[in-house]
Formats: structure tokens, sequence, C-alpha cells
């Protein structure tokens, strides 16, 4: 019975919804969870104007979190632009980093800002005026030069018309306004001054969210705060001893300069840029400035381009979901262990490194096989 119950768990771990066939193949190590759940952070309770033994709880975060059996110190916290969808699923769905780095050890915690997905209780009037957007994504997302025509290396399943519909409605309201970035900025540093995401916090971000989560960074309280890993950020924090102005909701966002030496003392940031990007496109030009002043003041930041530095040719603007984003993750992988962000809880250095301790998981799970 035992050997029949491991089988039907190796089974269903190859066999995940919207797997591929080439998934299927591959041998994975089981997601072994110690809890999972969620919670609200941050907000405000305020008062009705027409009676104040009422209130409105709103303008919180919402947090659903999964955490490992035997966990790493390092906590991944997935801050999306749009939905959680695109850190749960490769477009065509396969895998996503949530499941990948579950697999890897990683406390994962997939984050929706204030007034954005299940924490859109907003304090104050929202308006949404459909927008048809469908094709304009489709070049923002850097799929291709122009609609309907992909670039001829596209890491984007361009025949999988369900893929294009999944990647097009997959999606939240975004109000993107100045205020709100500073509200969803001020409601993460709540989440990471709060120790309930860990005292080692890795933000994994894409597009609009990378502004964010530097802006978290600068007004969190606390130094729990380790990294930061951008991919295609919208909007960069600059100091005011520049002579920058504030643009808008993606950025620039301006800071006192002791307010932005606070980047510098984040042990590392990364900025990653997709294929298909000249160095005059406006973001790529500011993340490199960025990383220019953060560097100057002592800090330890980078950009790194897929196409060009990496040889993943074809990425697009969410290449976390891209279909080789196995090699994506291999990257992060070696950001990690780069700036020791890869250690486990209870680590006592018995192995020298995480193919040992993948051999070791294994050959213990073909023992217990055996066994049984």
């Amino acid at each position: 019975m035992m050997r029949l119950a491991v089988s039907c768990l190796v089974a269903l771990v190859g066999s995940a919804i919207g797997a591929t066939p080439n998934d299927q193949k591959e041998w994975k190590r089981p997601i072994v969870l110690d809890s999972s759940g969620g919670f609200t952070i941050g907000g405000k309770i305020i008062p009705s104007p027409y009676n104040p033994n009422m209130t409105l709880s709103c303008d919180h975060g919402y947090v659903e979190y999964f955490l490992p059996w035997k966990p790493r110190k390092t906590s991944l916290f997935m801050w999306h632009s749009s939905s959680t969808q695109t850190w749960q699923n490769r477009f065509d769905g396969g895998e996503g980093f949530k499941d990948m780095f579950l697999r890897r050890d990683y406390p994962v915690y997939l984050w929706d800002a204030p007034r954005l997905g299940r924490a859109n209780w907003p304090c104050e009037p929202t308006y949404y005026t459909p927008d048809y957007r469908d094709q304009g994504n489709f070049v923002a997302w850097n799929f291709g030069p122009g609609y309907p025509q992909f670039w001829n290396d596209t890491q984007f399943p361009a025949s999988n018309k369900t893929a294009w519909q999944q990647a097009t409605s997959a999606r939240y309201v975004e109000y993107d306004t100045v205020p709100n970035v500073w509200l969803q900025a001020n409601a993460a540093a709540v989440a990471a001054d709060s120790y309930k995401v860990g005292d080692s916090i890795v933000y994994l971000t894409n597009s609009a969210a990378g502004l964010r989560a530097q802006l978290a960074a600068v007004l969190s309280n606390t130094t729990n705060t380790k990294a930061i890993v951008a991919y295609e950020s919208y909007g960069y924090v600059f100091p005011d001893n520049l002579n920058i102005t504030g643009a808008g909701p993606f950025g620039p966002i301006i800071v006192p300069l002791q307010q932005f030496k606070k980047l510098a003392k984040v042990k590392a940031i990364q900025y990653i840029f997709s294929d298909h990007r000249e160095e005059s496109f406006s973001f790529l030009a500011q993340a490199r400035q960025s990383a220019k002043l953060i560097n100057l003041y002592g800090g330890n930041a980078e950009v790194l381009r897929l196409g060009k530095d990496a040889g993943l040719k074809g990425s697009s603007h969410i290449a976390f979901a891209d279909m080789d984003n196995a090699k994506v993750a291999g990257l992060l992988d070696k950001f990690l262990k780069k700036n020791r962000l890869d250690g486990y809880v209870d680590d006592d250095d018995k192995y020298e490194d995480d193919n040992e301790r993948e051999k070791e998981s294994k050959a213990k799970l073909r023992r217990s096989w055996r066994r049984n």
C-alpha cells in the first residue's frame, strides 16, 4: 500500500494541471509544505461620515503564503504588476516560478497590493473604464514588433491561441497613479517590517511593481529586505540631489538622498531586461542610471540583459512565464547563491552545495521506495 501511495504522489507531481508532455517526462522533486494560507496587512479603518459607529477596513494588502517543510532562510516575495497568475504558471500552462522555487524549498509569498485583486477594498472611490489594450499589450509585453507579428525567436508559445487568451485575460484592474504607488509601497514596507514574511526577503517584481518595490525598500524601517530582482522594471526611485523631476505613476519617484541611500544597503539589486530591447529603451536607460547611483553610494546593483548577457533569445516582458523560464530560474538560482541568500533555516553546512543536497534528497526518497 505504501508503494502505491508513493507512486501516486510522484505521478501527481508530474501531471499538474496544464503541464506539457515534456514536463511530465522530467523527474521533479515533490513539493512538501509545512503550511499555506493567507492574511491581510496594512491598510486602515475609517469611520462612516454618516455614522461614526460604523467603520470600513480598507486599503490593506493581501499575502498568500506557501511554507516548505524544510525551508530556506530567504523568502521570495512575488510582486506582480497585473495578476498573481504570472508567477503561478508559464504562458502555456506549464510550471511557473511559484512551484519551481517551492521545489527548491524557498518560502513563497504572492502579493496583492492594496486596491488590486484580493485586496480590492479601497478607502476612496475608484473607477474602471474599459480600455481596449490587448493589441497594445502585445507590443508592451515584448511579444513582437507589432500585433500579430511575433519575434522569430519568441519564447511565447505563439501558435497556442489559448496561451494568448490567458495572457490577455488573466489580469486585474490596475490603478496607476502616483498616490497608489505610494500606498502600495507603504503596505509592502509594513509587510516587510512585520516579520510576517520573514526577515530575509527578496522582492521578485515585474513591470510597474519594480518601482513600488524600490520605494518599499526605501520606506522600510528594518533591514529585512535583502534583495530586489526586477524583471523589466517600469519606473525607478531617484534621490532629490539630481536635476530630475517626478513624471508620474511610472516614475521617476523622487525621495530625499538619505532615504535613497537605503537602496545601497540592500544586499543586491538586479534589473533584468528581456531580448529585443534597445539601449535607447527609456526604462533600460533609467535602470543603468539607477544602478550607477546605488553603486556610487556603496551598493550592489547591476543590469542584466537576458539576450545579450545571458544568451536567452526571444524573452518577453514577463520572462519568468516564457517557455524557457527554467533557464530564467537558473539565473535567479545563481543570483541567490552568489549573494548567499540560498541557505537553509537549519543549515549545518553538511552539504558543499545544492547539488549534493539534491542528490541526497533523491537517494533518501529512492531508499524509501525500495523499503516499501
